[in-house]
This record gives C-alpha cells, structure tokens and sequence, in this order.
C-alpha cells in the first residue's frame, strides 16, 4: 500500500499522482490534505510517515510546492528515508540505492507528465541490498 499526502500548494498534483496509481491498479491511502485552503505541511508529512512506521503502507509520496519542506518534515521521523526527487533517474536511484521509503514531489516546479513519470520510475525501482544495505544500516544508526 502507497501513503500519499499533500499540503495546499500540491493538492492539484496528488489528484493526478492519485489518478495514475487507480489506473495501474495500486492501492494507496490519502492522509490529505482535501482542499486548497492554507495548511502545515509537517502535519501531513507526519501523517503519512506514521503509516510507513507503524507497517500500515510500505511506501509514500509526499507532495508540497516545492517537495523541499515535505522532504525535510518526513526526514525527523524516525524510520524514515525520504528523498526530494526532480528527474527519473534520481527516482530510481534513491529506491535501489538508498532504500528511500518515500519521494518527495513539487507541484510549483515539477510538471504533470514529468512527476507521472518519476513516480513510475520510484515504483519500479527495487532496493539492490549489497553493499548499499551496509550503508543504509549506517546511516539508520545515526537515528538511535
């Protein structure tokens, strides 16, 4: 199950990443925001951090204008490896190498087709283990 949430400034995006998971057939669970009405990102990022946490989805995208800020909140929780992602092949890497459990989109400087196409390039993408698990091991432990 993929966790998906937004802030106000990438409501519009999360409705089309929404659309594209429904026509893929892959489950998700919108943590929100529903409106275009003034918002905190960290609540959203929190929220959809939880569920990765707790095991309730495996994975997320997290939406804001820029991605920065929802980048930033999701990395507090521990547990978590989230990356602000712009291009394909970053998308890709940050699964197969850094395990990343979520990405993180800007509605204000990504566009549709380009975010539909980072987000199939993040699903797509599996962790390669190996040396990376040693590395992500490492860095995890930095949260203890």
């Amino acid at each position: 199950m993929i966790a998906i949430g937004c802030d106000h400034g990438g409501i519009n995006l999360k409705e089309i990443i929404k659309k594209f998971l429904e026509e893929k057939g892959l489950e998700f669970k919108d943590f929100g925001t529903y409106s275009t009405d003034s918002c905190d990102y960290p609540d959203y990022a929190k929220a959809v951090c939880d569920a990765i946490v707790s095991g309730e989805c495996e994975k997320g995208i997290l939406v804001c204008g820029t991605g920065i800020g929802m980048s930033i909140a999701a990395n507090k929780i521990d547990g978590i490896r989230a990356a602000h992602v712009t291009d394909t092949y970053s998308a890709r890497m940050t699964k197969e190498h850094n395990d990343a459990n979520i990405i993180c989109l800007g509605e204000r400087i990504t566009g549709c087709d380009l975010a539909l196409e980072i987000v199939n390039a993040y699903l797509c993408a599996e962790f390669q283990g190996g040396r990376h698990q040693k590395r992500i091991d490492k860095l995890m432990s930095f949260q203890k």
